[in-house]
């Protein structure tokens, strides 16, 4: 499980170094794609293996299950950290998700999440209010 919150930098070359808590599950590859909330959303590859087995069963009559495939897919790129933990972000998600210098990643459960750090910081100070202030249950059966 992917967890915690890390500031790394994004070099030149649209490489990020992954965050040492999360390198022994990326290791053997993972699956950067576009997230919602304009976000890069990285997954192990065994994780992204699962989704895919997920979405292959979804309608191919539901024009919204195609819709959502084809963002989603067409965004992805398998990757494998070189020897010091670096990933490259493509071109094309770090324009989707507007990634400059200063990044923030997060882990979110099952994957991890590479934001711009103004636009999480953003994101967090709408939703902490929004946390705090939750007084029906969102998610069955967790309180």
């Amino acid at each position: 499980m992917f967890l915690g919150s890390y500031e790394p930098k994004l070099d030149e070359k649209g490489r990020v170094i992954l965050p040492a808590k999360f390198r022994e599950e990326l290791s053997n590859g993972l699956v950067l794609t576009r997230g919602q909330e304009r976000c890069v959303y990285v997954f192990s590859a065994r994780e992204f293996e699962s989704m895919s087995e997920k979405i292959r069963q979804a309608p191919v009559t539901s024009k919204q299950a195609r819709d959502y495939m084809r963002v989603f897919l067409s965004g992805a790129s398998a990757e494998t950290p070189d020897k010091q933990n670096r990933v490259t972000i493509p071109a094309m998600l770090r324009s989707y998700a507007g990634l400059d210098r200063d990044l923030t990643v997060i882990g979110a459960g099952s994957r991890v999440e590479i934001w711009d750090q103004a636009a999480w910081q953003s994101y967090l100070a709408e939703q902490e209010a929004a946390f705090a202030e939750t007084a029906e249950e969102v998610i069955p059966g967790l309180f």
